[in-house]
């Protein structure tokens, strides 16, 4: 029986299953260490939080797993999307968890001018719907700004255009925020930079712009792609300072010329927009000096005319204090009639008042005052003896009531009424008593069945080890070991013996014979045992 189990001898090689991936690995990363694939994007999802990303390159027959690390994700001219065809460039490589290939992509661009202006179109749409270009979000620009921010190469032609023609309009103070204008950076520069602007806070220590300019000389498209960058677009249409976008020529288009407040043809053209001509101010500001002066020398003539006209047409002081005099004489005569007629009418109340306060009047009224008392007090001592005869009668009812026989026929009703009540007590407490040993027995019936000794006796045993824990897993028994075996009746210590590998792992199921002397084995070591 044991020939039988061991396998044909072979001369071919045996590999493990590690050494048989690592061989292939290093065979596809030597043949394919530096190669271009084309194919459309499938299964993007945007960057893992560990800043890879995964995704998979396919065409119409095969599909390619693909992975960019973190380090390269962040130089890529674009960021990968759902269904563009691009060309990567990368090593593939195999990943032998899975035993898959993939392709770790260094580099990615578009396949063809075609697919960037297919991608431009696409996020412009994107970006559109979701209400970033509407024309009620764009501001009216300030007149006269006191910062402007510039968001620009601090090397280039632009700035010093931009300087210049500010410097030639309205000489004021200028902020440059360097960043560049081109390449795989330039997008998140620039949107750093709108945001760097609008989060300085009015009263800093840098002065906050009234006003920015994103300004970039031409190029073509993929020159420009930086400004086409969900992140400026997004950055642009934020910003809480109004924005002027000056990239390109003016045939030049870009994402942000559609998010910014005002578009302009040059970044020259910006500068004009952001401030006016001084000189020209100037001017106004001496015309409409000299016209108001005028106005106002006008107006001033035209008034005194009026006051003049006006004081002509006036009475004299006489003629307008003559009826207030008048009437102040009339008023003057009627007070004093007034004050002699209310006078006489408070003496005359003054002597009926000291008529009625006479002695002979004031013992009349305490006559009839003592006639009112005696009267009342007769009324009071009437009614104190109705109410007295009516407590007698009540208290005679009452008295009445309380006869002996009367007394002892209530107490007999109350005490049969008291032994009918005590006989229904002693049927509902028997009741009860009978309910509470039938449940009582139920409980009984469930708590032997759910005892443990009851199952003993049907031939089981209990294994606990140290502090009394159950043993439920033969493994846990090491050799040496020392445990207790809980029967029906009684206990009984035992200790390991020898070593139970054999039973903890058991691998292919033995013959007969091998069966046979491994019952044997079992059973000497259980003799040990007890």
């Amino acid at each position: 029986m044991s020939d039988l189990m061991e396998p044909a001898a072979s001369n071919v090689a045996e590999y493990s299953v590690s050494e048989i991936s690592g061989a292939l690995k290093r065979t596809v990363e030597d043949t394919f260490a530096h190669v271009r694939v084309r194919g459309e994007i499938s299964g993007y999802r945007g960057p893992h939080s560990s800043g890879h990303a995964y995704f998979a390159l396919k065409d119409d027959k095969a599909r390619l797993e693909a992975v960019v690390w973190r380090g390269s994700f962040g130089k890529l001219a674009f960021k990968p999307e759902e269904g563009l065809e691009v060309i990567a460039t990368g090593r593939l490589t195999t990943f032998p968890g899975s035993s898959k290939y993939q392709i770790v992509i260094e580099a990615m661009e578009p396949a063809g001018a075609g697919a960037l202006m297919a991608l431009l179109n696409e996020r412009r749409l994107k970006l559109e719907a979701e209400g970033l270009f509407a024309a009620e979000r764009k501001r009216a620009l300030p007149f006269l700004p006191r910062v402007i921010g510039v968001v620009t190469s601090p090397t280039g032609a632009v700035i010093r255009d931009i300087r210049h023609r500010i410097a030639d309009r309205f000489p004021l103070h200028v902020l440059v925020w360097p960043v560049r204008v081109q390449g795989e950076t330039c997008g998140a520069e620039v949107a750093a930079a709108i945001e760097g602007f609008n989060a300085i806070a009015p009263g800093a220590k840098i002065p906050r712009p009234d006003l920015l300019i994103v300004a970039r000389g031409g190029g073509s498209l993929e020159d420009l792609w930086g400004f086409n960058d969900e992140a400026v677009v997004r950055a642009a249409a934020a910003s809480a300072i109004p924005l002027i976008s000056a990239v390109g020529h003016e045939t030049d288009w870009t994402l942000i010329d559609h998010a910014a407040d005002r578009r302009a043809p040059t970044p020259t053209g910006a500068a004009e927009m952001a401030v006016p001509v001084r000189a020209e101010l100037l001017a106004v500001l001496a015309a409409i000096e000299a016209r108001s002066g005028a106005a106002i020398s006008r107006t001033l003539q035209a008034e005194r005319r009026a006051v003049g006209n006006l004081a002509r047409a006036l009475p004299s002081p006489d003629m307008l204090l003559a009826l207030p005099r008048r009437r102040l004489d009339e008023a003057d005569g009627a007070l004093e009639r007034n004050q002699r007629l209310l006078l006489g009418e408070r003496r005359r109340r003054l002597a009926e008042s000291a008529f009625q306060l006479s002695p002979s009047r004031l013992e009349a009224a305490i006559r009839d005052k003592r006639a009112d008392l005696r009267h009342l007090d007769s009324v009071l001592i009437h009614r104190l003896d109705a109410g007295l005869r009516q407590q007698r009668h009540a208290l005679d009812r009452l008295a009445s009531a309380l006869r002996p026989h009367v007394v002892a026929q209530r107490s007999g009703e109350a005490r049969h009424r008291l032994v009918v009540a005590s006989d229904r007590m002693d049927r509902a407490f028997a009741m009860l008593q009978d309910r509470r040993r039938a449940a009582l027995a139920g409980a009984w019936r469930v708590a032997s069945s759910l005892d443990p000794r009851q199952v003993l006796e049907r031939g089981y045993a209990i294994v606990r080890g140290e502090n009394d824990v159950p043993i439920t897993r033969a493994e846990d028994l090491v050799p040496g070991s020392h445990f207790q075996i809980e029967f029906a009746r009684g206990h009984r210590r035992a200790a390991v013996a020898g070593s139970l590998d054999a039973d903890v792992q058991p691998t292919a199921r033995p013959a007969k014979g091998a069966k046979r002397a491994r019952r044997e084995q079992i059973e000497e070591v259980q003799g040990d045992l007890f």
